[in-house]
């Protein structure tokens, strides 16, 4: 049973799963902030190149399992398997909401 999440937060992963990067935007607010693999992505236009870049470069999926609050951060960890080296892993998703938009994401172990 996938863990109850916020809206934006489910439908970042729900829309993830279908691959399409435009779609996903829309959960994010216009200057957001994500960081993965030691890098920064900020605004609409980097996300979308990293997320551009990660299609390209590796095939996953990320399913959900555990979900808690650590202050105005939620941390959602998800069992992430693909064509990636270590595959499969558990990451750890830490969402900063802004309203109903995500405005920073943090993924890491």
């Amino acid at each position: 049973m996938s863990p109850q999440l916020p809206e934006p937060i489910a439908g970042y992963f729900s829309t993830a799963k279908s691959a399409d990067q435009t779609t996903i935007m829309r959960h994010f607010s216009p200057d957001a902030v994500v960081i993965d693999e030691n890098r920064s992505h900020r605004g609409h236009a980097a996300i979308q190149l990293w997320m551009d870049e990660s299609a390209k470069k590796y095939s996953f999926v990320a399913e959900p399992f555990d979900v808690s609050d650590e202050g105005t951060v939620t941390v959602v960890t998800a069992h992430v398997t693909g064509n990636f080296p270590g595959s499969p892993v558990d990451l750890r998703y830490r969402f900063a909401l802004e309203g109903d938009k995500i405005a920073s994401l943090e993924i890491g172990v």
